[in-house]
Parts: C-alpha cells; sequence; structure tokens
C-alpha cells in the first residue's frame, strides 16, 4: 500500500475536515395544525400533504 512521503499541514487537515461536521436539522410549520414538520414531507401529526389528507392518524 502506498503510503504518504510528506506530512500534512494542519491547516490542509482542517480544510478536508470542514464538511465533517453535523447540520441542525431544518423543521417547517405545517400550514394546517402549525406543528413542526420536515419540509416537503407529510406531517405526521395531521396527516397532510399540500392541503390534502395523505395519511389518516390515529387519534388519542
Amino acid at each position: 500500500m502506498p503510503n504518504p512521503k510528506r506530512r500534512h499541514s494542519k491547516r490542509r487537515t482542517s480544510a478536508r475536515r470542514t464538511h465533517d461536521s453535523l447540520r441542525r436539522t431544518v423543521m417547517a410549520q405545517c400550514p394546517n395544525c402549525h406543528e413542526p414538520k420536515l419540509p416537503h414531507r407529510v406531517c405526521p401529526h395531521c396527516g397532510k400533504y399540500k392541503g390534502r389528507e395523505v395519511i389518516e392518524v390515529a387519534e388519542e
């Protein structure tokens, strides 16, 4: 296996690792029930997407 000939600098190493951090999930507000939900997905609370009911949600 090939091995590196020279050591990588701290700047080069940290520049490579800039994209390794975790991002916070972006939450959108459901226009129907105003609960937080992931964007472009069915609301898990009311089951609606783009104004129409897509899934049935059991009420507690």
